[in-house]
């Protein structure tokens, strides 16, 4: 007898049942009073008088499906997955698609092997997408590279679902043998990608790869192009980039684009889930923005779980696994508080407390290479030209860099940081080989007035990266960070004035999340009194490494701005 199926049928006890729920229905875009009857960790039922092995009375709450981050890198939150995933849970999230782009950036195939092993038997499931492009491009230095033949044999070991986010896009548009071959060892997977600013025909070009979905939008121009041309958006709403409000419009304009958006995260930090939430806080802002709370909510639940062919979850509906989240109110309101969670039919979260499921440690590799070769004050002193100097512009609230061409100050000979124009400098020494490699330039909007911050966190290949107002303390924190062999670091002089060791690739703790979130306020405390004033900084900081984000980065090459081809000059010629 097909147990399910006569549970379904009311023939034999549910393992459990939802009583007095209002299911939201996301087809209908209607609350539907009803019971939930779960059998074998799936939804056989919903409708009146289902009996269970037990009972749970929802007293007229709202039910929800678990929600879906479409597109996250956990280790952007600086905790192991477990934390993570206990973290997450806790509002309302159910299953993440990650793409451990970062660790396997740092620490090549083992760090994704890690990754996979540490994400079983949690309250949230991870589905990891092969990260397709390690490096990021050839403008920076990672620990090692992951060819196709790497690619294949993550989805040959079952550690990957999808591909990741295919960051080279020049190379995809210009037909780059080992950029479409790495798509093609994929197979018949969800192709995931990243094209900022890609339109026209090297948008088509872009999309003839069958690569079909995009988190980079920020105007509401580029969002729609790239919808028209088949595109998936998936809409970034994390720590320091917010396109949520911004690419709103597109679907309060017209609702039927929710079926081919998704509200993401991107990167988050320990922080903002604490404090903020996760997918639950992206359905505040959507229903604070005027969005209807139904098309809202598909847009975290349905919308991912199809693109991801995730076709056993996404609804509450019979056949699909039993992840829910029951809110606090009789509706999906402003407010949007999670009342209790529960993963494939069982209880997960209850009084804001998470049921641990996954005790087990599991030990990730440690960061193999010790820098040795630290630059001197000397050698990254920047002698002056009769020129205009190039310089990294940032603008809060968006990944996206500006190339500045500005006059620089001058002491001696040499150009220096100008505190009175908000220009500091910027140093990226590579740390996976030893190689002694470094580059220096000039970033305008960190606010920095003195010393020096600096971190192992600098996408994609998480070299190390350290911005000051002077070189003895880009130096002292250059020091700091090779000590540790990773972590976060704020110096002045000689002195190092704080620091946070992350031993998981230079981009983890172990810590619990409370603890990541102390050492992370303790770290931004210590960059306040610096001057620096812009929110996250050591995640701003961490993005201006990016080279496959227009315009200006820097690299352990030096200055890179993709949109150019290559490596750039310091000053303008």
């Amino acid at each position: 007898m097909n147990r399910l199926a006569a549970a379904a049928r009311g023939e034999i006890p549910a393992d459990l049942v939802i009583h007095n729920a209002r299911v939201a229905n996301i087809f209908t875009q209607e609350y539907e009073p009803a019971d939930i009857a779960i059998y074998s960790g799936k939804i056989a039922g919903i409708g009146q008088n289902y009996s269970g092995l037990v009972n749970f009375d929802a007293e007229g709450r709202a039910v929800i499906p678990g929600m879906i981050d479409g597109h996250i890198h956990i280790e952007d939150t600086m905790m192991t997955p477990q934390a993570f995933a206990y973290t997450a849970a806790l509002h309302g999230t159910s299953t993440v698609m990650a793409d451990p782009h970062e660790i396997s950036n740092a620490l090549g195939m083992s760090g994704l092997e890690y990754m996979f092993r540490a994400s079983q038997g949690l309250p949230v499931d991870i589905f990891y997408g092969a990260p397709s492009c390690v490096p990021a491009s050839d403008l920076e230095t990672p620990y090692e590279e992951l060819d196709m033949t790497a690619m294949k044999s993550m989805f040959d070991r079952k550690m990957t679902q999808h591909l990741g986010e295919m960051m080279d896009f020049p190379k995809v548009i210009a037909g780059d043998p080992e950029a479409w071959g790495k798509i093609l060892a994929a197979g018949d997977v969800p192709l995931t990608g990243h094209a900022p600013g890609v339109s026209g025909k090297e948008l088509c070009a872009y999309l003839s790869s069958g690569i079909d979905s995009d988190h980079e939008c920020t105007t509401l121009d580029e969002a729609r192009e790239k919808l028209s041309r088949g595109m998936w958006l998936m809409i970034r709403e994390g720590a320091s980039f917010l396109d949520l409000k911004t690419l709103l419009p597109l679907v309060k304009e017209n609702p039927l684009n929710a079926a081919r958006c998704m509200a993401v995260s991107d990167d988050i930090t320990a922080r903002y889930l604490l404090e903020r939430g996760h997918m639950d806080e992206k359905m505040r802002i959507m229903i604070r923005d005027g969005l209807n709370p139904f098309t809202a909510l598909r847009m975290v639940t349905l919308s991912p779980a199809e693109y991801f062919r995730l076709h056993d979850r996404g609804i509450i509906a019979p056949g699909k696994i039993a992840d829910f989240t029951i809110l606090d109110a009789d509706t999906m309101d402003e407010a949007f508080k999670v009342h209790s969670v529960w993963k494939r039919g069982l209880q997960v979260v209850r009084d804001d407390d998470v049921f641990a499921v996954n005790d087990a440690e599991h030990l990730a590799p440690v960061t193999r290479v010790k820098v040795k070769k630290v630059p001197t004050v000397e050698q990254i002193r920047i002698k002056a030209e009769d020129s205009l100097m190039n310089v990294i512009g940032v603008k809060e609230g968006t990944v996206i860099t500006k190339t500045l061409q500005v006059s620089p100050k001058v002491s001696d000979g040499y150009v220096v940081p100008d505190f009175e124009n908000d220009i500091a400098k910027i140093v990226v020494l590579e740390r996976h080989r030893d190689t002694g490699r470094f580059g220096v330039g000039f970033v305008k909007g960190l606010g920095i007035m003195r010393g020096a911050v600096g971190s192992s966190v600098a996408h994609d290949a998480h070299n190390f990266v350290v911005a000051g107002a002077d070189d003895e303390s880009i130096i002292t924190a250059l020091h700091g960070l090779a000590e540790m062999g990773g972590g976060l670091v704020v110096s002045e002089g000689r002195e190092l004035k704080a620091s946070f060791a992350l031993p998981i690739g230079g981009l983890m703790s172990y810590l619990r999340p409370e603890e990541v979130c102390a050492e992370l306020a303790k770290m931004e405390n210590a960059a306040e009194t610096l001057g620096v004033k812009i929110p996250h900084p050591f995640m701003v900081l961490s993005f201006l490494c990016l080279s496959v984000i227009p315009e200006l980065r820097i690299t352990d090459l030096g200055y890179v701005d993709i949109t150019k081809g290559g490596v750039q000059e310091l000053f303008v010629r």
